[in-house]
């Protein structure tokens, strides 16, 4: 089993960053970052579990959901990931979308 931690350590440090986060810096696109990554990491998941199937699309929860969005997805990811390469890439999506949220 790989271990995964650092997925969900870099999620954790970013949803929370999202949850303190003024609705002024939400508004002006971290929310919208975050579910991105969501579906991102939510995409992902799916062609581990089912590939060749089309992946349905994470629903928008509004900008207060966003870090719990990010959170479940990258945990339902870290679930099925097998492959260091993956879990690094996963890890570097996380820290490219905090960085471009601002938060």
């Amino acid at each position: 089993m790989l271990d995964t931690t650092s997925l969900t350590t870099a999620v954790d440090r970013f949803a929370d960053r999202l949850r303190a986060a003024p609705q002024s810096r939400l508004q002006r696109g971290a929310a919208a970052e975050a579910l991105a990554l969501a579906r991102e990491l939510s995409v992902r998941t799916q062609e581990l579990e089912e590939p060749g199937s089309a992946p349905r699309e994470m629903p928008d929860a509004g900008m207060f959901a966003a870090a719990d969005q990010i959170t479940v997805a990258a945990r339902d990811l870290a679930l099925v990931l097998t492959d260091p390469d993956e879990l690094a890439e996963a890890v570097g999506l996380v820290a490219e979308a905090q960085q471009r949220a601002g938060v």
